[in-house]
């Protein structure tokens, strides 16, 4: 296992200088002179500071600056060591707490980036559920937790609401049996909304359903890349639908979520338009692929990264307004002083040994993109798991076994990414996918800037009351 030394990650925006201590988490907000102390200083080299910097800097006042960072190291607020709680992580015995269900291989949607060939997941046969299956995942998981209470189970696709009486059924045995095995199910429902109607977003709600709901943004945006598989516009019936369902959530969790192409770059007004429809909860993911006109290229990385700063800009200023909740952008919520949990941290997902998916025919595979990939299957719901090589694998590869990661600040963030990404562009699970690497760190500075701005804020208002 490699060893993680102590690391620092400096970085300006919107005038001014910001310091993450990886190790710790800790932000400071530092002033120009600091950060270019730290562009020398490690603890131990005042000499070398001194040289570079005392033709220009009072040699006094640098060693003052110094004292104070030496107290922050000291204090472990900087420079700091790798906690010894990652390491006893990483030897935790696995669990699986967390199930997605494919409960329909079609759909009616023909989304040209969607990673599950329009539902049939590349060459799988298209079907739908059984309730005997979906019952069999259920008494799965329920196996495979042991004394775990909390559980989860995502309703997926294709598109689930295309298979919604088994979708029902599962909901209801859920309900029956988890009391007796001492187990509270948490159920998520991932949808287009094309047949959301309204006695769906009843149910539901009666029965507290998280709903993940899918739409792109601005209706140009949209219609263009999730055209109906008959291959009409859907962006009408979609944003009346969605917009119907989140009126009536009353506090009950969803989040829409929407993706940016090669061709929609300037993806704010894209989450400007989803906001404006009423949605509060609101996430845009970069679309993931190596084919097509839609793809990201690297040469749209100066871009992206620049729309994520209007992006941020927009967001601050909207918390700023007052706006609260009614603007809550997945990525710039980062709880950036207690974070994830530890497990999270060193492995994001959990796929394959946390969090597996089910598909049809009652194949286990590692998670919903790994569905249709050759070697990828775990076992089947009426015999278990019979490939524990890929689980083990998994559960073994975290940030501190891939050498790009544990030598990247941002780890602790993202987890060292995707595995299917990873597999998919870098050829290994090991091999973290490079452009999502540096979009994704691009969102951590966005929300390390946004926390600093708003801890300010929060800071000014107290002083004045």
């Amino acid at each position: 296992m490699l060893e993680l030394q102590p690391m620092i990650h400096k970085f300006k925006m919107k005038d001014k200088y910001f310091c993450l201590d990886v190790n710790s988490g800790i932000i400071h907000v530092i002033d120009e002179l600091t950060d270019r102390v730290l562009d020398i200083y490690d603890g131990s080299n005042r000499e070398a500071v001194h040289e570079a910097l005392d033709a220009t800097e009072n040699a006094s006042e640098l060693d003052e600056l110094m004292d104070e960072i030496d107290e922050l190291i000291k204090e472990e607020m900087l420079y700091a060591p790798m906690s010894e709680e990652f390491k006893l992580v990483v030897e935790e015995k696995p669990i699986v707490k967390a199930l997605c269900l494919n409960i329909a291989h079609d759909c009616n949607l023909a989304c040209k980036y969607c990673f599950a060939s329009q539902g049939d997941y590349g060459g799988v046969k298209r079907e739908l559920m059984s309730f005997d299956v979906a019952k069999r995942a259920v008494d799965f998981l329920i196996a495979m937790s042991g004394t775990r209470q909390h559980c989860e189970i995502d309703f997926f696709g294709g598109e689930p609401l295309l298979n919604w009486d088994v979708v029902k059924q599962t909901v209801e045995y859920v309900e029956s049996i988890q009391a007796a095995h001492n187990k509270i199910f948490k159920l998520t429902l991932t949808t287009n909304g094309v047949l959301l109607t309204q006695d769906k977003i009843d149910y539901v709600n009666e029965h507290n359903i998280s709903l993940v709901l899918s739409i792109d943004g601005r209706e140009e945006v949209h219609n263009r890349m999730r055209p109906s598989a008959g291959g009409t516009d859907t962006y009408k019936t979609v944003a009346k639908n969605l917009v119907n369902a989140v009126k009536q959530r009353d506090g009950r969790e969803y989040y829409v979520r929407g993706t940016y192409t090669h061709n929609n770059l300037d993806f704010t007004k894209d989450v400007i338009a989803m906001s404006d429809l009423g949605f509060e909860h609101l996430s845009m993911e970069p679309v993931v692929g190596k084919e097509g006109e839609y793809v990201l290229r690297y040469e749209d990385l100066p871009i992206l990264e620049k729309e994520y700063e209007k992006l941020a800009d927009l967001y601050l200023q909207r918390q700023k307004d007052g706006w609260g909740e009614k603007f809550n952008f997945f990525h710039f919520r980062m709880d950036l002083y207690r974070g994830p949990c530890m497990a999270k941290r060193l492995r994001g997902c959990g796929a394959g040994h946390e969090y597996m998916a089910i598909v049809p025919n009652g194949d286990i595979y590692p998670c919903h993109q790994f569905v249709g990939r050759d070697g990828y299957v775990l076992g089947n719901v009426f015999e278990g798991l019979k490939n524990f090589d890929i689980p083990r694998e998994f559960r073994n590869t975290h940030v501190f076994t891939k050498p790009t990661c544990a030598k990247c600040w941002a780890k602790f963030f993202c987890s060292g990414g995707c595995h299917a990404n990873n597999e998919t562009f870098g050829g290994s699970i090991k091999e973290p996918y490079e452009l999502g690497c540096k979009l994704q760190k691009k969102r951590i500075e966005c929300a390390i800037m946004i926390q600093a701005e708003l801890d300010e804020m929060n800071q000014d208002t107290a002083v004045q009351a």
